[in-house]
């Protein structure tokens, strides 16, 4: 009972949102219109099940005038019942694909906004293959959802429309039983209830493993799909370690347990249809057997016993509606599960980064130096990567940060950038942070090249002209030719001239700060001497902060921070300025701040 109150709660937050957004009034219009046709389909079915009492009857009275008649009769509602049947599926789908548009740009947003796509990767929280949830499970969910809520409330009203014609063609059964005749009213009622209860209950008891395997699928099936994806992101790393037969392994591996859980899913799967289709085939001969005994009396004619045998299908169906709509059900519930998930996994994040949860990144219009506040980046773990760091950079300011592999020199950016969850201490950041940073390896959308070198701007915010001169600064005009073409620029360009895009990107932006984490890494020193100099030719009013390892950028830097270990295992700064560019230090023993300026 917990676990059932539970999951209608949670299902209860998936349904709510949309039918109480902006777009309410179109999306209840469209559910009523549903609805309304479900309920003209089922009026069809009770004039069908009136039409066959009248054109059997016809049969064996031999009528042939009254034969062509329930023809035609046939032909008017065969019409209706099509034009019903074709705009209930037409409204279904428009239903279908605007409230899956509606949860896919909700989640989208949410999923994307404080970066909490970053957040939920480094922490988990429970969410494989978030690509897998929102583009395919919300599909599912909508589409489930829709068709077993029409479904149910189809079998609800047709139970209602003809469990009165199947009371009222049962008639009477007298049973004699110890010298009393017992009289039951409406005997066929009660027998299709019964069949139902036995059949739902058993359908129950073999389906149920079905809801956890299908739930399994899904994820073995995305494992599988983003592993694929993967390789091709990556294909000349794994071309140039000659990994293809590790890959394969890792497919096989990845595919058997796609495979494996199929047979699961098949095993249960033939067990369930085993018994619904035995459920079914008994149910088509069972109401005749039942209604035999008064056709062959005289009671009832033969369009009678059609006519019960129909109502009784009808009241049978609608009361096994469960049992034949489970393997959806076990689907549909696999895929709320997933998508429950993938909710509390973003309001959690969402919670946590409320909550200042790592470094605080604070914006402080009365400064104009950034400012570290015994800032401590951490791991996941728990363990702190940077201890007590404490410095203060003024705006224009060209500042050096080295250290060894590992101590943690990209964690303190992103801690700067306010991306990362762990740890403490302060970022306190000046009035006009306008700032980029610049990873070791750029990210590139899928799309033209001027979205690449435009990027995270729109190719439009920039003109023709200033993008070829950005090109041109970086050392990339042989790109200027190529900016409408259609490409996965990661896949196309060296490493070095990925980071020469991503130069251009800072020329294009000119943003008030600049950081670059191992940014000229795979330029040769003579080019990384030139980048930085047009770096101070065109920002030449902004702050860049530059990680690196080479000893030839500190000529192009005024400040050190070097990153050492110390003995207990943690890492420390120490800083020093240029003479005559002011002055950054840090207190020896109590690591207070000090920032002097001239």
């Amino acid at each position: 009972m917990v676990n059932t109150t539970k999951f209608i709660r949670d299902l209860w937050a998936l349904l709510r949102p949309y039918w109480q957004s902006e777009e309410r009034r179109s999306a209840w219009l469209l559910l009523v219109a549903n609805i309304a046709l479900t309920l003209g389909m089922v009026y069809m079915t009770v004039l069908f099940n009136q039409w066959y009492n009248l054109f059997y009857n016809t049969l064996q009275d031999k009528a042939k005038a009254e034969f062509f008649h329930q023809i035609g009769r046939f032909c008017v509602l065969a019409t209706i019942y099509i034009v019903i049947a074709v705009y209930r599926i037409y409204l279904n789908q428009m239903l279908q694909i605007r409230w899956r548009r509606w949860l896919t740009d909700r989640y989208l947003r949410d999923w994307l906004a404080d970066r909490n796509y970053f957040r939920m990767q480094l922490k988990g929280n429970g969410t494989d293959n978030p690509d897998q949830r929102i583009a395919e499970d919300f599909r599912l969910f909508v589409d489930e959802s829709l068709s077993l809520g029409l479904g149910f409330l189809n079998a609800a009203v047709t139970l209602g429309s003809f469990v009165g014609i199947l009371w009222w063609l049962s008639g009477p059964l007298e049973i004699p039983l110890g010298g009393t005749t017992y009289v039951v009213y409406g005997y066929m009622v009660w027998v299709a209830v019964g069949y139902a209860i036995v059949g739902t209950w058993l359908t129950h008891k073999i389906g149920k493993p079905l809801i956890p395997l299908n739930f399994n699928q899904q994820k073995y099936e995305a494992d599988f799909r983003f592993n694929l994806v993967h390789l091709r992101e990556n294909s000349e790393g794994v071309a140039l370690y000659r990994g293809e037969e590790d890959e394969l392994r890792g497919f096989r591996a990845r595919f058997a347990a796609v495979v494996d859980n199929w047979w699961a899913i098949m095993k249960r799967q033939k067990l369930l249809t085993s018994f619904t289709a035995s459920y079914n085939q008994a149910a088509v001969v069972f109401p005749f057997v039942v209604g035999a005994p008064r056709y062959f009396s005289g009671a009832i004619q033969l369009g009678g016993l059609v006519q019960i045998s129909n109502a009784f299908g009808q009241v049978q169906g609608a009361l096994s509606w469960f049992i034949g709509a489970y393997t959806d059900f076990a689907s549909w519930k696999a895929t709320v599960d997933r998508l429950t998930g993938f909710r509390k996994a973003i309001f959690l994040t969402q919670e946590e980064s409320r909550s200042g949860a790592g470094p605080a990144v604070v914006p402080d219009a009365t400064i104009d130096e950034l400012v570290l506040l015994n800032l401590e980046p951490g791991l996941p773990t728990g363990r702190v990567l940077l201890s007590g760091i404490n410095a203060c950079i003024g705006r224009g300011e060209r500042v050096l940060i080295k250290g060894p592999s590992g101590s943690g020199k990209s964690t303190l950016f992103r801690a700067i950038a306010g991306i990362w969850p762990f740890g403490t201490g302060q970022v306190r950041l000046p009035r006009g942070f306008r700032a980029l940073f610049l990873p070791q390896r750029p990210y590139f959308p899928i799309g033209s090249a001027r979205q690449a070198v435009t990027y995270p701007a729109p190719p439009e915010a920039f003109t023709d002209a200033q993008v070829r001169a950005a090109l041109s600064a970086a050392g990339l005009d042989h790109f200027a030719d190529r900016l409408d073409q259609q490409q996965n620029w990661a896949q196309q360009l060296s490493g070095g001239e990925q980071q020469r895009v991503a130069i251009a990107r800072a020329l294009l932006h000119r943003p008030a700060w600049l950081f670059l984490d191992e940014a000229t890494s795979a330029l040769d020193e003579p080019s990384q001497a030139r980048v930085y100099q047009v770096l101070a030719e065109w920002l030449k009013d902004a702050t860049i902060i530059s990680i690196a390892h080479r000893s030839a950028l500190t000529d192009f830097h005024s400040k050190l921070l070097e990153l050492k270990p110390d003995g207990d295992g943690r890492v420390r700064m120490i800083a020093s300025g240029a003479p005559g560019a002011g002055s950054m230090r840090l207190g020896a023993e109590s690591r207070d701040l000090v920032c002097d300026r001239k």
